[in-house]
């Protein structure tokens, strides 16, 4: 479930080139006339129409409102929504665009904004600040940003106002929260069993498994077709980080980890980054390591995994690429030839800052803040966060037990838990607290199955206590950390991809040392620390 957790958004920024203008714009505002509605209650005693911009699935129809989601909200409030929807492969240009010519919607759902277009946004007068709405007329989030104070100071800007509404999505907390790692090693048990062997405990037995998956014809098929390891290089959850614990801090998407006395740390500055570089490159030259892992896309990567060719890959759920069987089992930790072991954790979240936003063409703030804050009513925000019930057309998410009010998770039946869900849902904003499961809705039993095997295998092996936090930096520090990064995470990048497959990290890792500070690795240590300060104070 990446996504919606985490898998969902990964699918729909790999989605097919459509673009869909749900409405007619040419003759027309982009925006909605002044409807001079005050105090108002759902549903309204004589529809009215707001226009909105968003993106959604290429999985999901071109016109939202055939959505039931919508079309339920649309008889509950009375507020038809004038959709102008693009998949997400032309809608940050589409949007950019509205913006640049002044063509404004009334708001913009699954807006995609990052904290520095909030900023610049807001700025330019481009949004307007929500804080006042939300105190005013919006009693849903109000009730969340109540109950977890947390989020009311994660969405406030540095000069303290509140610019857009938030996904927030809890599935458990601290380490044992579903975010806690992205890319799972998923190993092939069948084959470990054909071959009488164990779950390998060291890199060392690690790398005497993968030779025997290349040279022992686990599938039996008689071909040499299997593919010891394979992932996509510096691919979120596909890519091999996790075996980068067995080293020293580990890695993660965006290299920054924090030491339990506090200190930030790029991961790519660590000795123990280099000895894990040092052992890829060993699996490199056994011919060990998928020769497409330094190229191939997404659905290259899910071919192959559909074929269970692979004796190692990484992703967030199985069930994604080899499907949800008991062929291929998670792999714990592996202890370093110094024995040292350590499952690093992301920095993500269930929490998105910029999901939705008010623009300054609004004439009717007050009706679009409560219309937003439907999303935030906790039965609907399950349903925005995963899909619906009900629905006759196609496979339900849940089924909704009328004398408990709870939406319950339906099965699978085989079905990816990113394709179903996307058809039907609508991505947010929303609120889903844990609170709710036992109350609201049931937990989805990809999430728990995932959830127990965080606890289980991920956490004993976890050694910091903290992530790098979802800190609102200012408009010159985004400016200062995006001018660094566009030169320092592409260089990281590119050095780890060359080192794996020509094994130069030994000698040169003084120069690449020295390179990280050429290219602002102090300044930006001293950004990252400096937030990271203010956001346990």
């Amino acid at each position: 479930m990446k996504k919606m957790y985490k898998t969902i958004s990964a699918l729909v920024l790999s989605g097919a080139l459509v673009a869909t203008g749900c409405s007619n714009k040419s003759n027309e505002s982009a925006s909605s006339e002044a409807f001079e509605l005050k105090e108002i209650s759902f549903p309204l005693e004589e529809k009215v129409t707001l226009k909105m911009m968003t993106q959604s699935s290429p999985l999901a129809p071109n016109d939202p409102n055939e959505k039931l989601i919508y079309q339920r909200l649309e008889e509950e409030t009375g507020v038809h929504i004038d959709w102008t929807n693009y998949t997400a492969d032309t809608f940050v240009e589409k949007r950019n665009l509205a913006i640049a010519s002044g063509e404004l919607p009334d708001a913009i759902l699954n807006a995609g904004y990052s904290d520095y277009e909030l900023l610049k946004l807001a700025k330019d007068g481009a949004i307007v600040p929500v804080e006042e709405l939300i105190e005013q007329h919006m009693p849903n989030l109000q009730k969340v940003l109540d109950a977890a104070p947390e989020y009311k100071a994660m969405i406030t800007a540095p000069d303290g106002h509140i610019y857009s509404f938030p996904w927030i999505e809890e599935l458990g907390s601290g380490k044992e929260s579903i975010h806690s790692v992205d890319d799972f090693p998923w190993i092939n048990v069948e084959w470990l069993n054909n071959l009488g062997l164990k779950m390998p405990k060291t890199t060392e037995e690690l790398k005497e498994v993968l030779i025997a998956f290349k040279t022992q014809d686990p599938n039996g098929n008689g071909e040499a077709d299997e593919i010891p390891m394979s992932f996509i290089i510096n691919h979120g959850g596909e890519d091999l980080s996790f075996l980068f614990g067995s080293f020293g801090l580990g890695e993660n998407g965006d290299h920054t980890v924090v030491t339990n006395d506090g200190k930030v740390k790029l991961t790519a500055a660590d000795e123990g980054y280099k000895e894990a570089i040092k052992f890829f490159n060993e699996l490199y030259e056994e011919d060990l390591i998928d020769i497409e892992a330094f190229e191939q896309d997404w659905n290259t990567y899910l071919a192959k995994g559909k074929q269970e060719r692979y004796g190692l890959y990484f992703t967030w759920d199985k069930a994604n690429i080899t499907g949800m069987n008991d062929k291929y089992d998670l792999m714990p930790a592996l202890e370093g030839s110094d024995g040292h072991k350590n499952v690093a954790r992301t920095n993500g979240m269930g929490f998105d800052r910029g999901r939705m936003v008010i623009t300054s063409a609004n004439k009717n703030v007050e009706l679009t803040a409560k219309w937003i804050d439907e999303l935030y009513d906790p039965l609907q925000s399950v349903q925005n966060n995963w899909g619906t019930y009900g629905d006759e057309t196609q496979q339900n998410i849940f089924e909704l037990d009328e004398s408990a009010n709870l939406l319950k998770h339906l099965p699978l039946n085989g079905a990816a838990p990113v394709e179903l869900r996307e058809k039907t849902s609508i991505g947010g904003p929303l609120a889903i607290l844990d609170e709710y499961y036992g109350h609201v809705t049931t937990k989805p039993d990809d999430a728990a199955w995932r959830l127990g095997l965080m606890k289980d295998v991920m956490v004993p092996d976890m050694k910091a206590e903290n992530i790098y936090p979802r800190v609102f930096f200012s408009i010159e520090e985004l400016d200062k950390l995006s001018t660094i990064e566009a030169d320092l995470f592409p260089y990281i990048k590119r050095k780890k991809a060359e080192w794996i497959t020509n094994g130069k990290v030994e000698e040169e890792w003084d120069a690449h040392l020295a390179e990280l500070d050429r290219l602002g690795l102090q300044e930006w240590l001293e950004i990252k620390q400096a937030g990271y300060d203010r956001n346990q104070q």
